[in-house]
């Protein structure tokens, strides 16, 4: 499968290339982009199951034919039985594995809006290639892999994980065929009888049973107050373009600042352009932004409008025009994601991203189920008078942040990227090369890349990572603007992968990322 294509008609793009394969199926039965997103989505609850399942959460975009967009948030609250002074007790920071940051599942519920706003296809057609994979076995992936043979990885104790993934003790090579009879039963019962049999049903209660024996408090009756919601985008001008986001607790709006403020700074927005140095102070400190402000938009204490306001863009460019220094503020960008993104001519588009938040999430699978607990609560903080402070039935920060972008012809990409909290500056990245350089989705996916990370406390300033193969122009131009620079191998999925569809007069231009396993397709 190639990581370019163009088509007059459709296209898809996924980490994985038998999710690809799934979404194509779609289009060729009849289905739209919603059908086929949601196709690949539940796929690659079983090509990927380190990054993304039914214990997970979702974000989509979702463009209709009549150009309105619709951004979905599924993701899941903390429980109610979380106990945040037991964690403060207990733990310096909020934990990263086990129990404690373990939320409630929305992928489900954010599948079920996506069939339910426009897919054509019937509800269990979408679950059919899934299954088929679980019961009759799936290749270990390159990426699975190589999580698989990390020798910290503490998911070879695990009852669910350590069987299926480490037979006899040893990881799982690439090519090896791993079957999850547990997980596909359980889409096969989702398939059957819908979303309710997890959220208040015999499946989530099965799965809130298990997570209890686990030290998890995530009771059934969590899981049935859940609720996915459809919000208006936020949306921003970006040269010619608009740049539209979901909301928060999505950290999109941090995208959006980066690319407000390159504009406000009149900067040469190609990461690979002159102005790189100045870009990375740019992400610097709108990662800072982020960490201070993102939480549950209900206790966030200044609404996003205000965060890409005049006033407040205008003293970020001041201090950035000063050269007032880079305070370590971003975190890594770990987060083991799955983003994939789907148009066709009828004018439907997604851009859809779940995840587990790290690989296999909290580290602890239920057994009868087959599904992997997500530790998205690892995002809160203890800090009690922070926003995002830890509390019961309250949904923490969330790196999950997909992107369309429009000209005043309509849609002209969809945009969604792996990366954890590096997505923004991914994204901003990609949209550059092809929109501000004119690449192609294939080259713009494909081109080196430049994160920006956090060191370990003590160590002064943020640090870059530098892709193999960037100019090195653009790599002094970074250090010299005053960050350590950190070189890492060509195509890593330490820089994430991302997937980008450009729109023109000819149809569709669709790109997938090289560091994946999957690929683009088109007719």
């Amino acid at each position: 499968m190639s990581f370019g294509a163009e088509g007059p008609s459709w296209a898809i793009s996924t980490p994985h290339t038998a999710a690809t394969d799934a979404g194509v199926a779609a289009f060729e039965r009849g289905g739209n982009a919603l059908d086929a997103a949601l196709h690949a989505a539940i796929t690659l609850t079983v090509a990927y199951p380190h990054m993304c399942g039914v214990g997970g959460d979702l974000f989509a975009l979702i463009q209709r034919p009549d150009g309105e967009v619709l951004a979905l948030n599924a993701s899941g609250r903390s429980p109610r039985g979380a106990d945040p002074e037991a964690a403060r007790t207990h733990h310096p920071e909020m934990p990263e594995r086990g129990p404690v940051p373990v939320t409630v599942p929305g992928a489900v519920s954010g599948w079920h809006e996506l069939h339910a706003n426009g897919a054509e296809l019937p509800w269990s057609d979408a679950f059919e290639a899934a299954a088929r994979l679980a019961f009759d076995g799936i290749e270990v992936s390159h990426s699975l892999a190589d999580i698989l043979a990390d020798p910290d990885a503490p998911h070879a104790a695990d009852p669910l994980l350590g069987p299926l993934f480490y037979p006899a003790g040893a990881p799982l090579p690439v090519g090896a065929t791993v079957v999850q009879s547990a997980l596909g039963t359980t889409l096969a019962t989702l398939a059957e009888r819908g979303p309710g049999t997890l959220y208040g049903g015999a499946l989530g209660a099965a799965y809130a049973e298990g997570l209890a024996a686990r030290g998890v408090p995530v009771a059934l009756e969590d899981l049935a107050a859940h609720r996915a919601t459809i919000l208006a985008p936020l949306r921003a001008p970006f040269g010619g373009f608009h740049v539209s986001v979901v909301p928060p607790n999505s950290q999109g709006f941090t995208l959006l600042e980066i690319l407000a403020l390159a504009d406000r700074l009149g900067l040469d927005a190609d990461p690979h352009g002159p102005d790189a140095g100045t870009l990375a102070r740019v992400v610097a400190a709108a990662a800072r932004d982020r960490e201070r402000h993102l939480a549950d938009p209900d206790a966030m204490l200044l609404h996003p409008s205000v965060l890409l306001d005049d006033g407040h863009l205008a003293g970020i460019a001041d201090e950035i025009r000063a050269g007032v220094p880079d305070a370590p503020a971003a975190p890594a960008t770990r987060g083991d994601t799955v983003a994939l993104v789907a148009a066709d001519a009828r004018g439907w588009a997604v851009s859809l991203i779940q995840s587990l938040f790290w690989d296999f999430g909290s580290g602890i699978g239920e057994e009868t189920t087959g599904i992997v607990a997500q530790n998205r609560g690892a995002c809160f903080t203890l800090q009690p008078d922070h926003p995002n402070a830890f509390a019961p039935g309250k949904l923490p920060a969330h790196t999950l942040m997909p992107a369309l972008v429009h000209d005043e012809r309509g849609l002209a990409a969809v945009a969604g990227t792996m990366g954890g909290y590096g997505q923004p500056q991914i994204d901003a990245q990609t949209i550059a090369h092809a929109i501000v350089a004119g690449r192609s989705a294939a080259d713009a996916i494909a081109a080196p890349r430049w994160i920006i990370e956090r060191r370990e406390p003590g160590d002064a300033g943020p640090l870059a990572l530098v892709e193999e193969g960037l100019p090195t122009p653009v790599v002094d131009a970074i250090a010299s603007a005053g960050f350590a620079t950190l070189p890492v191998g060509r195509r890593t999925e330490a820089l994430g992968h991302a997937h980008l569809i450009r729109l023109g007069p000819g149809g569709f231009d669709v790109g997938s990322d090289p560091r994946a396993d999957g690929g683009a397709a088109a007719g």
